[in-house]
């Protein structure tokens, strides 16, 4: 007897049950053909758009593993019911099609692979005159963010300025000043507030509150340091938000 070649196992899901990765020029392909037939209703990257479901969470397309076999059908017959045409795909369009959504699978589960792009694309001197124009009120480029770019790596640089609810040092804490129906006023770090009451810790560390419905005529004024921040954020663009970056970068 002649010793038979042993066979090559077949690639095995990984932990996410996922089938292997697919090709990446049929990834590719396949990203060009859903966006300009499906991305109008699944959207661009497959999670939703207009009146079409999220396909990277339809199992459907789970079972699919980038084959096209189960894909195949709904492109080539559609989905009337549910308002979905049918399109004419030959089979390779379909399976590049079926490669693309699987390529969205293992972008959604593989989170360790995600790679930040270049967030420092903007221009310098674009970023300083936005930055005197509507932060050198409260910051400083040669006070409190003197070589800030040092510090921070630009990704997390952005994000600070962005969302910079941490809170973290104490000029960025919640102060109020309370004043009382009698005219006595009390002032300090908010420790909390709402409908009901008003707790705040004054100078000296001592923890003051108030019930409203205790002692009517209560007055609170609220001073937030990072109101402005909030502000901003409904009005940046794009440009101004890589030009702050990119002049944040040159503070080192």
């Amino acid at each position: 007897m002649t010793a038979q070649e042993p066979q090559a196992r077949p690639a095995r899901p990984n932990f996410f049950g996922l089938a292997p990765a697919p090709d990446p020029l049929a990834v590719q392909r396949g990203q060009q053909s859903f966006v300009a037939n499906c991305g109008f209703c699944h959207g661009s990257t497959g999670k939703g758009g207009n009146n079409g479901p999220d396909l990277i969470r339809s199992v459907l397309v789970l079972d699919d593993e980038g084959s096209g076999t189960q894909v195949g059908p709904v492109i080539l017959e559609g989905r009337p019911a549910k308002g979905m045409p049918k399109f004419a795909m030959t089979g390779e369009q379909i399976k590049d099609i079926a490669a693309f959504l699987l390529s969205l699978s293992h972008a959604a589960v593989n989170r360790g692979d995600y790679k930040i792009l270049n967030v420092v694309t903007g221009d310098p001197k674009a970023g300083m005159a936005y930055f005197n124009a509507h932060c050198r009120a409260c910051h400083s480029s040669t006070g409190d963010l003197a070589h800030i770019a040092g510090k921070y790596e630009p990704p997390a640089l952005q994000a600070r300025f962005l969302y910079p609810k941490a809170r973290l040092s104490a000029r960025a804490q919640i102060t109020a000043k309370v004043t009382l129906r009698s005219g006595e006023s009390f002032s300090g770090s908010v420790s909390s507030i709402d409908d009901f009451s008003v707790a705040l810790i004054d100078a000296s560390g001592q923890y003051r509150s108030w019930l409203f419905d205790v002692e009517s005529g209560i007055k609170v004024a609220l001073t937030d340091p990072l109101a402005g921040h909030e502000q901003l954020l409904k009005s940046y663009t794009d440009a101004d938000m890589h030009n702050v970056v990119a002049y944040l970068e040159t503070l080192r």
